[in-house]
């Protein structure tokens, strides 16, 4: 609260960049945690809520008739403009939100003093809903070739990875210590997710340091025993993610690639995915196209391709088809690095693993997978999403590619994820929040000395008490889809509206399949518990019933000989309307588990499943009747 000099500033204008509608006119307020606008001008009160972790730049324009404009872009794609009557009130709020939105300490984080109110030990709960080490077990680990080792407890082998790693049992230790040695930042070559079927391995790692000669007899032998894990294959890829002549810059540093003359039956590959920091600037140009006010379709389609964003989420994309074919088709294992082994490596991996394994499209499944890939294995969450003032070069939307992925899968293959878009957003908003602990730190060494576990909630459960909203009414269950093969050609990418305009409400708006369906959802429960209640309060009007019959059968005969009885039509009520994608309940989201102000358009209560699930997911079976029907769509 140091940092709040203005609390509070009226006869504040909120722009809306896509009408030419009156700006919206309220007040202004920023507390500990967030900056809250509350519109005067609307008939219903409506609140827009800005995390102050969520801001990525503030930044005052030019004096204009209207007042001082204050311009916020935030991590999540919002883009808010508001002006500010008085300079000083303007100048406050803009240098209160360069402080509050760059903290410098990790104990300043949203997380460590958000509090939903809930017990001890059901935070506690909460952290061990996600076991990695079941995950490991339903690969059939360990068995003979693979174990799970405590070797790296202490950290000594690597202090990015987490304290137990799966590797093959015929790496001793001095292997495992020898190969740490000559891999950068010692990490070593580790299991990432083992095709059962074949005893396929996809295993991860960072690069060596090869430099132009050097080797490594230990780190020679590491691979070779992960390749004899694999009795089905007489050799195995080593995959670089990098472009060539990104490696063979490494090489010149003392670093670089694996030597196929020093490794025994390897086949290398260079994949081709760009740095972080043609990552940064891809984005940059992307929301700069976004951001356009009025575009033409020539304008629009020519600043998305110099961008670059879709060619940068085909590289990775194919990076994973080619995993998974490796994999299955070739019954081959691979094993995957980037320069660290924390960026392109974890996009990669993970991607591949979704690809080849229905547990990771449900609910449950992505969550180990997040966990698996990215937390444990040490992304550098708070350095790649800014969490800290610190250094911008550093900041790349790595994570948001791997979303964006799994969004460009779901497009493809509709019927495959147990999970909505919304589940997406909800995860990547909150890698940003910094309102749970999951995503931060580097590693899981730093979370440990943060005593992130102790102090702050999980994510997992929160999301699972929202699964009614955030389920794909289209999923056709765990067994439907097992392996999938997307297509990769350049027309199979779309872009994703959905993410980096999902806040512009004035944009004309569009009827949303997804919407339409969940409204359906949610209009056939309460049909059906109308029809429920009256079960249970109309009395059976001609005794018992026959074996077989109904109380409703019974009722209904009975209604059609008593007038004075209501009839079904009585208790229906319309559908809400559906939400259009440009006017979604997002619009004044924030994001705390315990917000308690949300525009909804559409008034629309809590949504519901379709009908039952099962454990592998929903049952979808044509239903018809009570307003829910599939026509047109």
């Amino acid at each position: 609260m140091e940092h709040i000099t203005t609390p509070k500033v009226e006869n504040v204008k909120l722009l809306d960049r896509y009408t030419n509608r009156k700006a919206a006119n309220g007040t202004l307020y920023l507390t500990a945690t967030h900056l809250i606008y509350v519109d005067a001008s609307a008939e219903v009160r409506k609140e827009t809520w800005i995390l102050h972790h969520h801001i990525a730049t503030v930044e005052k324009l030019p004096l204009t008739t209207a007042g001082y404009p204050l311009l916020i872009h935030c991590k999540n794609f919002r883009v808010a403009h508001f002006v500010i009557g008085q300079e000083r009130d303007c100048h406050e709020v803009y240098t209160s939100l360069l402080k509050l939105s760059q903290p410098a300490k990790p104990e300043e984080l949203y997380a460590f003093s958000y509090n939903p109110k809930m017990s001890k030990e059901n935070r506690e709960i909460g952290w061990k809903l996600i076991d990695l080490k079941v995950d490991y077990q339903r690969m059939g680990i360990p068995n003979d070739y693979w174990e799970i080792t405590d070797a790296n407890k202490d950290y000594e082998v690597c202090n990015t990875y987490p304290p137990e790693i799966v590797v093959p049992r015929a790496a001793n230790k001095a292997v495992v210590i020898g190969s740490s040695r000559f891999r950068s930042r010692g990490r070593i070559p580790v299991l990432s997710y083992l095709y059962k079927e074949n005893n396929a391995a996809i295993c991860r790692c960072s690069q060596p340091l090869a430099g132009f000669s050097a080797r490594c007899l230990e780190d020679e032998q590491m691979l070779q025993a992960i390749r004899e894990a694999n009795p089905g294959s007489p050799f195995m890829y080593v995959v670089d993610t990098r472009p060539k002549l990104n490696a063979m810059a490494n090489r010149a540093a003392g670093k670089g690639y694996e030597n196929e003359d020093n490794y025994d039956n390897i086949r290398f590959k260079f994949i081709g995915i760009e740095n972080i920091h043609v990552m940064r600037s891809s984005l940059q140009k992307l929301l700069e196209v976004c951001e356009t006010k009025s575009p033409s379709m020539s304008d629009f389609l020519t600043g998305l391709e110099n961008s670059g964003w879709l060619r940068h989420i085909k590289a990775v994309m194919d990076a994973g088809v080619f995993l998974a074919k490796a994999v299955k088709d070739e019954k081959a294992s691979v094993l995957v690095h980037c320069s660290d082994g924390w960026d392109r490596t974890a996009q990669v991996c993970s991607l591949a693993s979704l690809l080849l394994d229905p547990f990771y499209r449900t609910f449950k499944g992505f969550m180990v997978l997040i966990e698996k890939e990215w937390i444990a294995m040490g992304h550098k969450f708070a350095h790649r999403c800014g969490h800290l003032y610190g250094d911008p070069k550093e900041v790349s939307p790595v994570f948001t590619q791997f979303v964006e992925c799994v969004w460009q899968l779901m497009q493809q293959f509709p019927c495959a994820f147990e999970f909505n878009e919304r589940f997406l957003l909800e995860i990547h908003d909150h890698v940003y929040s910094c309102q749970f602990g999951n995503f931060l730190g580097t590693c899981h060494k730093e979370r440990e000395d943060l005593r992130i576990f102790e102090k702050t909630h999980s994510l997992w459960p929160f999301l699972l008490q929202k699964k009614q909203e955030l389920r794909n009414p289209l999923y056709r269950g765990f067994t439907a889809y097992k392996e999938l093969q997307p297509n990769t050609l350049p027309f199979s990418f779309q872009f994703w509206c959905g993410m980096y305009n999902r806040f512009d409400k004035g944009m004309h708006p569009k009827q949303s399949v997804l919407d339409h369906l969940l409204s359906c959802m949610s209009q056939r429960v309460k049909l059906e518990d109308n029809a429920s209640e009256l079960e249970n309060k109309l009395p059976f009007l001609d005794g018992p019933l026959p074996a077989g019959t109904s109380s409703l059968s019974k009722v209904g005969s009975a209604a059609s000989k008593t007038p004075m009885l209501n009839t079904p039509q009585d208790y229906e009520e319309e559908p809400p309307p559906a939400l259009s994608n440009g006017a979604s309940a997002e619009d004044s989201v924030m994001s705390d588990g315990d917000q308690k102000h949300r525009e909804n358009p559409s008034g629309s209560e809590k949504l519901h499943p379709l009908h039952a699930t099962t454990a592998d997911g929903l049952d979808l079976e044509p239903r018809t009747g009570s307003g829910c029907t599939t026509a047109g769509l």
